[in-house]
């Protein structure tokens, strides 16, 4: 971790020195001249270092630089600076398996088995809160294996995605099973903290342990599905730093493409259980004033909630200070439907008006004074009446205002094309503080993401889409800083482009969308 977070800075201030360098006629950082070819035999007659992964894992060594074998073998004076770059990307990611492995290992033996939870916890309530896990750590153990043997058969690592392919395409469907059960897993874990003291005492018990590290029982729990998600991103550092058109580039595509399918089917079982309890919930607050729509649906799902002000056309100056100008509303965006209703008493909702997400419309008024700033029209091509009808609403903001927009009316054009149309140089941002999202509606970012911007506010906000998974969704602007050098951002799109080019058909799939 700490060599990720220090790589991770790296490739931020990297981009700070880059993107500052602004005269054309620049050298581009990555011409540099080769030296010397040096006998490949050198280095293949070098003693393999014998690490050991998955019987030590408190290797003090996060570096393959550090390795005492490398130290005193004499390649890293031989190695090209960008080589011992690959390596070090390889070697991060069979440490982080083992670290991970260690990290399982700890949920199982001094958690799962702990003779004083399995007296506590009912058969069915333990296969909830651990599911899978013991499948998950096999598979993690084989792979740990595999990979330690690769490390230990030459001092100079020669590839590890072939072998990540293998293992994706093999075994890692277990930790679809895994994450997909996250939603029953964190809410089986809430009710056993609240109806079983002594489950509470125990778990504060063993999360005391030292061998903890101050680390809470539920951080052990998420690890499976962040591991995954994780090692989707080593591959894709992996293949910024292998050659172009080599074999180590085709296995590196592979992997990435196998692991990609995997954390997509993980995210879709995280959100389908996810989805149904929430659809659920609402559909239990909603009284339908008009004909009822059934709410609930496998296909559907909750993009946007939030209150709006609706306009009430004064007709007099008096009718202006006696009358509220605006009267709350609320609005339910679904993928495919909308709801307008108002508040009522008992946190429930009185549905008066809806309309499919397909005939919405929306139109932002020109600046019309303070009390019509942040106003837009929403137009209903057909709603609950099989008429049209409009609706003058009014934002908190400036920011809130597109984001309503924007969902409720995808195909309207934003402000910057995406990058995916390769019509236009996009304005792009870095990512320097991690963002949590906290609505539908935004994005979770991690240090170092790139992204596409697309539209931004006054207020501080930007609709961006990221580079290398092509999520889009708003977050906070301070969260980044903007890529200004034209060199950098095509840089950014060729790595991008590079990553999925194996999968050509998609990428003409996400251009035809954007182009709509």
């Amino acid at each position: 971790q700490e060599y990720r977070d220090k790589s991770t800075r790296e490739e931020i201030e990297t981009r700070r020195l880059q993107d500052s360098q602004t005269d054309p006629e620049e050298t581009s950082p990555s011409e540099e001249t080769p030296s010397e070819a040096e006998p490949t035999s050198t280095i293949e007659n070098k003693a393999p270092p014998q690490i050991n992964l998955l019987r030590n894992s408190n290797s003090r060594f996060n570096l393959w630089q550090d390795l005492p074998e490398v130290q005193s073998s004499g390649v890293l004076s031989i190695l090209q600076p960008d080589e011992i770059k690959l390596q070090e990307a390889m070697f991060e990611l069979v440490t982080s398996e083992a670290s991970y492995y260690k990290s399982l290992n700890l949920l199982v033996s001094h958690f799962m088995e702990n003779e004083r939870l399995k007296k506590i916890l009912h058969q069915s309530e333990a296969h909830i809160l651990f599911s899978n896990v013991l499948d998950v750590m096999a598979v993690s153990e084989r792979f740990l294996l595999d990979l330690e043997q690769r490390v230990e058969e030459n001092i100079v690592i020669s590839d590890v995605c072939d072998i990540v392919y293998q293992h994706t395409v093999n075994h890692f469907s277990v930790y679809i099973t895994y994450v997909s059960n996250q939603t029953y897993q964190e809410r089986a874990y809430k009710q056993l903290l609240q109806d079983k003291p002594a489950f509470r005492e125990v778990i504060s018990q063993l999360e005391l342990d030292p061998k903890c590290k101050g680390l809470s029982f539920s951080s052990f729990l998420i690890l499976p599905f962040q591991r995954i998600t994780r090692l989707k991103l080593l591959v894709q550092n992996i293949l910024k730093k292998v050659e172009e058109k080599s074999d180590r580039e085709s296995t590196a595509l592979d992997a990435h493409k196998e692991l990609e399918t995997v954390v997509k089917a993980c995210n879709e079982g995280v959100r389908k259980m996810s989805r149904t309890e929430q659809m659920i919930s609402i559909q239990k607050k909603l009284e339908f004033k008009i004909k009822s729509v059934p709410i609930i649906s496998h296909s559907r799902w909750l993009l946007k909630q939030g209150e709006l002000q609706q306009m009430n056309g004064p007709k007099t100056s008096r009718t202006l200070r006696t009358k509220k100008l605006f009267r709350e509303i609320y609005l339910f965006l679904f993928n495919d439907l909308l709801v307008i209703c108002r508040q009522i008493p008992g946190d429930k909702y009185q549905v008066f008006d809806s309309a499919p997400r397909g005939l919405l419309r929306v139109e932002e008024l020109e600046d019309q004074g303070q009390s019509l700033a942040n106003v837009f029209i929403l137009r209903l091509l057909e709603n609950a009446d099989d008429r049209e009808a409009s609706y003058m609403l009014k934002a908190s903001s400036q920011s809130e205002m597109k984001r309503w927009m924007i969902s409720l009316a995808p195909n309207r054009r934003t402000k910057f094309v995406s990058f995916t149309s390769r019509l236009v140089d996009c304005p792009q941002i870095q990512c320097v503080h991690p963002y949590v999202a906290q609505q539908p509606d935004e994005l979770s970012l991690e240090l170092a993401d790139v992204l596409n911007i697309l539209d931004k506010t006054d207020d501080g906000w930007i609709f961006g889409e990221r580079l290398h998974d092509q999520e889009r969704g708003w977050f906070p602007s301070s969260m980044g800083e903007e890529i200004l050098n034209p060199k950098i951002r095509a840089q950014n799109l060729k790595e991008c482009f590079r990553v999925h080019k194996s999968d050509d058909s998609q990428r003409r799939k996400l251009g035809s969308r954007n182009r709509q």
